[in-house]
């Protein structure tokens, strides 16, 4: 049952929705109204794995999108009486940071500097970059991110999030470093976490390796250039790699080259000596049918490399620029000569040029548009170079595993359902393990050191780990167990491992930071397996894959129940939003404009999985609606007298009971697509239902509950609007949480957050009562309204006669709400007849 009343209505002369906000956000604060009860049981709990928004610059809208969406579940969840479990976490480290620190201070990390505590920022960045030490740098990190924290905590609390600000992370605070090292080290102990030197995509900008998962295709033009490798011709659209060449792969199916398998050919140029193999991974219809194996080109020659066990030939260095020194096997000649130290693209003009000189190219460059892969937030296309880097098994190379995550997808509640195919085919498309490893700063340290030989040589076969009860460590500040920093570096000493973590690396276990599994066993046997994960859908193959890999990993168990994907946000051009196309919309403009409620309205019509347009519009709607609720209740709960409100018990006309029914209809519906997580259909329904509401019934009873007629009319009129609005309070309070309770403060006690989520059982015996009074009564009152302004008239104008012919249970209808119509319609005779279809005729009284 609803909670108690107040007794009389305290209804503000003015109500208005300015100043919402700033009245109920601290209100909500200091009475505790979200904050998480760590006495619930794991039955009780509701949790839910918040995404932890990037914090790099400022939040646009296709963030408030998602987030306004999630919260109206939790608000929901909440007042089903689960204890919530709702933390709001920081992405603070990673490359967007860096980058912003590095803007922002005009500053640059150089890790052979020492840390010095005097260092100060400069006050404006000038022309040249200062460079700064490790430490240095990590403290302006910390600095900036800390205020982008306060700026987003406070758009969120404006914005109605009724997350439990005392349960907030960071990813690079202690708790969240500590646990991405606990795990790490599992993974390691487990053999789940391996190092390699090994071919790795590279960022020649940014100067980090890249995961598959952060690669992207970007069409750009190139061209096939013909290559005669002594009698066999070759396409290529990397000549510049002709160096790097390894063998010529052709496949084993193709006649054309049967008879040259295990023979070999000489490179151009150079004159290496390459053999001719064959591979299933090879086209025949492509270009010659035959191409050449550099190391490395692009992700095929890696799988070639290793599945054909060829050497290495590597050209390409980190900076992008090719090796000063040939590889072995390539003679150091004037081929050589002529692009050591240059760029890639220089390289290539050159080995064009030559080609074309030597006559080993034949005929022209054929041009064509090709996908080439690219960091996501890179500028130039990566470089395939060979490093020492640290991965964890993801299925990529192991079929078995692979089985087990694709199983685990099938454990998930997945909302909407089609969403999951495409977790499906990112499992079933990985070619490698997760690299985790980053050659950056400000993100979680590689928790290991490396013991060094006599020469100084790391052994890298024998990393040394620390005691549990060590982390959060820092290898390049931290000194391992049994050595003293004057051993760091030196022969027989030891080396801290330079990288960091791959944000994903950390952001994997949002579900063991937020619920406390390194920290607080009570709180993570209470709160895991969470409840929920929502999310985007482009990071299903980073964020949701991931998490769900390493809890696979270490606990044997999906880390959510349930998953909701939202969709995207579109600008007018249905382009998506993003700050990487420069078409964002900062949200707090709109909130001041239109209004929290109305922004969250916009959100919540969003259907789960459906791209939405941005549309101001919607937003005015959204205001209308909550202007409209504030003055509805101000005008219904006018009518309610002094004193609390009758109780069900005094519902007795035929009117009031077909529009309790309605009502518990309409709970029933929304209650069900809650539970399905469908927010925007229960939003749907509660206002298709509230606006019939205020223009159909409350005009309707106007008069009785004003107090006109008998008192038993009166009584039974204002017990239907006082449930009425106390349950649409209710259901509309996941979605308009500022405007619902404003005017839930003005007659009951306590939080409408708080108060139980209505159930059809409050309409008493009136469940299931016939709601035809209503609809064909509401039908009629519409057609006299009609009539009214097709004549220009006031909605008061006298009606001399209204006659409404039909069946006999319409009529019976019209006649059960007879005199709540008369009063609504200023009708002065009503007359009925029998028909076999529904028609009204409406005389106007002449103008006085």
């Amino acid at each position: 049952m609803s909670t108690p009343v107040t007794g009389a209505p305290r209804v503000p002369d003015k109500p208005t929705l300015d100043g919402l906000e700033d009245r109920w956000a601290p209100a909500w604060d200091e009475a505790g109204t979200y904050r998480f009860d760590p006495t619930a049981t794991r039955e009780e709990i509701f949790s839910i794995d918040t995404p932890p928004p990037t914090v790099s610059g400022s939040l646009h809208m296709g963030s408030v999108f998602g987030y306004v969406q999630t919260d109206a579940i939790a608000r929901y969840r909440r007042m089903r009486g689960r204890t919530l479990f709702y933390p709001m976490g920081w992405d603070d480290n990673g490359l967007p940071t860096e980058r912003r620190v590095q803007t922002y201070f005009g500053v640059s990390c150089d890790p052979s500097l020492p840390y010095d505590p005097d260092f100060r920022p400069p006050v404006e960045p000038g022309k040249e970059t200062v460079a700064v030490s490790r430490p240095n740098f990590i403290a302006l990190c910390h600095e900036l991110t800390s205020r982008d924290e306060l700026a987003f905590e406070e758009l969120w609390r404006r914005i109605g999030l009724s997350v439990d600000w005392g349960l907030g992370y960071a990813t690079i605070d202690d708790r969240s470093r500590r646990t991405s090292q606990l795990m790490f080290l599992h993974n390691l102990a487990r053999g789940e976490a391996y190092s390699s030197e090994a071919p790795t995509m590279w960022d020649v900008d940014y100067q980090t390796a890249v995961a598959q998962a952060e690669m992207e295709d970007r069409e750009l033009p190139g061209a096939y250039h013909r290559l005669r490798f002594d009698d066999i011709e070759i396409e290529t659209t990397r000549p510049e790699l002709v160096a790097a060449c390894v063998a010529l792969v052709a496949h084993p199916d193709d006649a054309r080259y049967r008879q040259r398998f295990g023979t070999t050919v000489h490179t151009p140029l150079f004159g290496v000596e390459v053999p001719v193999l064959a591979h299933h991974l090879a086209e025949p219809d492509k270009g010659s049918g035959i191409a050449m194996i550099c190391t490395f080109g692009d992700v095929t020659d890696v799988i070639w490399w290793r599945e054909l066990d060829l050497p290495t030939r590597s050209i390409v260095t980190r900076s992008g620029r090719i090796s000063e020194s040939p590889p072995p096997g390539v003679p150091d000649g004037e081929a050589w000569r002529a692009i050591a130290g240059r760029t890639v693209r220089q390289a290539h003009r050159t080995i064009v040029e030559m080609l074309a000189a030597t006559g080993a190219m034949v005929g022209d460059p054929r041009p064509i548009t090709h996908p080439v892969k690219f960091y996501e937030r890179g500028d130039r296309p990566l470089e395939i170079v060979t490093s020492r880097q640290w991965f964890i098994r993801n299925g990529g190379r192991d079929e078995q595993l692979r089985r087990h995550l694709l199983a685990r997808a099938e454990e998930l509640d997945w909302h909407p359902p089609y969403m999951k195919v495409r977790y499906d085919d990112w499992v079933n498309g990985l070619n490698g393990d997760w690299l985790i490893s980053r050659q950056r700063f400000f993100g979680v340290p590689i928790p290991v050191w490396y013991p060094l030989g006599s020469d100084g040589t790391p052994d890298y076969t024998a990393p040394i780990v620390p005691d549990e009860t060590r982390l959060p460590v820092d290898p390049t500040t931290d000194v391992p167990d049994g050595y003293t920093e004057d051993q760091r570096g030196a022969p027989g000493g030891f080396a801290g491992d330079p990288d960091v973590m791959d944000t994903w690396a950390t952001s994997s276990v949002t579900p063991q930071i937020a619920c406390g599994w390194a920290d607080d066993p009570a709180r993570f046997g209470a709160t895991f397996p969470m409840d929920l994960r929502p999310q985007g859908p482009e990071i299903i193959r980073t964020w949701l894959f991931s998490t769900l890999l390493r809890s696979h990993q270490e606990h044997d168990t999906v880390p959510w129940r349930h998953t909701t994907i939202n969709g995207w946000i579109l600008d007018p051009d249905r382009k998506k939003m993003s700050k990487s196309k420069g078409n964002v919309v900062t949200p707090m403009a709109l909130l001041e404009e239109f209004g929290s409620d109305a922004v969250r309205y916009w959100a919540c019509n969003g259907r789960p999985g459906t791209d939405t347009a941005f549309d101001t519009g919607v937003m005015k709607i959204g205001r209308r609606l909550a202007i409209k609720v504030l003055n509805a209740s101000k005008f219904a709960l006018g009518r309610l007298g002094e004193g609390p409100p009758p109780g069900i018990d005094a519902v007795a006309a035929p009117l009031d009971a077909a529009l309790l029914s309605g009502l518990a209809t309409l709970v029933d519906a929304a209650t069900a697509a809650h539970e399905s997580f469908d927010y925007a259909r229960a939003l749907e329904l509660t206002e298709s239902f509230f606006w019939a509401f205020c223009d159909d019934y409350v005009e309707l009873v106007k008069a009785r509950a004003y107090g006109e007629g008998d008192a038993a009319g009166t009584a039974s009129a204002r017990a239907a609007l006082a449930v009425a609005l106390s349950v649409l309070h209710r259901l509309f309070a996941p979605y308009l949480p500022f405007v619902t309770e404003e005017v839930w403060s003005w007659w009951r006690e306590g939080s409408v957050h708080t108060a139980p989520w209505p159930v059809a059982a409050e309409t008493g015996p009136h469940a299931g009562a016939d709601t035809t009074v209503l609809t064909v009564t509401a039908e009629v009152l519409g057609a006299v309204r009609r009539e009214k302004t097709a004549h220009k008239r006031s909605m008061r104008a006298r009606v001399s006669r209204l006659t409404v012919a039909g069946p006999p249970r319409t009529l019976d209808a019209v006649q059960a709400a007879r005199g709540d119509l008369l009063d609504a319609g200023g009708v002065d005779d009503l007359v009925l007849a029998p028909a076999d279809e529904l028609s009204v005729q409406v005389a106007l009284a002449e103008p006085d």
